[in-house]
C-alpha cells in the first residue's frame, strides 16, 4: 500500500520532508517510526489524515502520516 509521509522539524534532518513510500497491509505508525529509525520515546505527534493517533495505529492505502519531533518551550 502507498502511504505519503510528511516528517518536520528536527525528524527532516539527513531524511526527507514528504515522500511517498509503500509498505505492506498492517503496517502500523510504530513500524514506519522504527524503519526511519526514529526515537520512539522522542515522537511528539503523530497524525494520519490530519488527526491525531498512536503508535499502534493501522495504515491504510493512500493515508497521509505526520511525524512531529516533541516540542519544547516556555
Amino acid at each position: 500500500m502507498n502511504v505519503t509521509v510528511k516528517l518536520f522539524a528536527t525528524f527532516r534532518i539527513g531524511r526527507f520532508s514528504i515522500e511517498s513510500r509503500d509498505y505492506p497491509e498492517g503496517t502500523t505508525v510504530a513500524d514506519v517510526v522504527r524503519e526511519l529509525s526514529l526515537p520512539e520515546n522522542e515522537v511528539g505527534i503523530m497524525m494520519v489524515n490530519s488527526r491525531h493517533v498512536k503508535l499502534d495505529h493501522r495504515l491504510a492505502e493512500g493515508d497521509t502520516l505526520a511525524l512531529f519531533p516533541l516540542l519544547g518551550g516556555g
